[in-house]
């Protein structure tokens, strides 16, 4: 799983099975991602208590952005919602 949360920790791509993982980012384009994250969340644009993150889906290899707490950690706003994930995951 490539997690992003507020950019500071990045997950080992390879941690997936080979056969079904997605191509890890080019070092180039995660860098421009950790960035841009940074920005955002240093801008508070969602708030003081709250955080932009990215995460790779394990089952669809689907980015997932989300809107989290940055105290309690519980997701405020997820796109995809987690039941379109799921309901990808079970078409293929």
């Amino acid at each position: 799983t490539m997690d992003i949360s507020s950019a500071n920790r990045l997950s080992d791509p390879a941690a997936l099975p080979a056969q079904t993982a997605a191509p890890p980012p080019a070092p180039v384009e995660q860098r421009a991602l950790i960035h841009a994250v940074r920005a955002v969340n240093a801008a508070e644009l969602f708030g003081q208590e709250n955080e932009l993150t990215f995460i790779l889906d394990r089952a669809t290899h689907r980015a997932v952005v989300r809107i989290v707490n940055r105290d309690t950690r519980q997701v405020i706003r997820q796109i995809p919602a987690e039941h379109v994930l799921r309901l990808a995951e079970e078409i293929t």
